[in-house]
């Protein structure tokens, strides 16, 4: 987990949204460790292991391309790339 005051001001989360964030987190019991900025790689973590396609991915959290997206969530998108490397191996299979 990244601390907040190293976080650039729009990745931290504005006072009403951290305070009903907080709530929420608390009626739901998940912790007080998570944050927004981890649901959101929570998101793109299980939607890449679904297979949604990284343009799908940034489109849905709202990057301009995929190159953002690529680097900020580069772990969490190794499922794809692996599955993506399997099926080339598979096409491309010698004997």
């Amino acid at each position: 987990m990244v601390a907040r005051s190293r976080l650039r001001p729009a990745q931290r989360a504005t006072p009403s949204v951290a305070i009903g964030f907080k709530m929420l987190r608390d009626d739901a019991g998940i912790g007080a460790n998570w944050t927004p900025r981890e649901l959101r790689h929570t998101f793109v973590s299980i939607m890449s292991e679904q297979g949604v396609p990284v343009e799908e991915l940034a489109h849905l959290v709202g990057h301009s391309t995929t190159s953002t997206t690529e680097t900020v969530y580069r772990m969490k998108l190794r499922p794809v790339i692996a599955t993506g490397a399997e099926v080339m191996d598979n096409i491309f299979k010698i004997g």
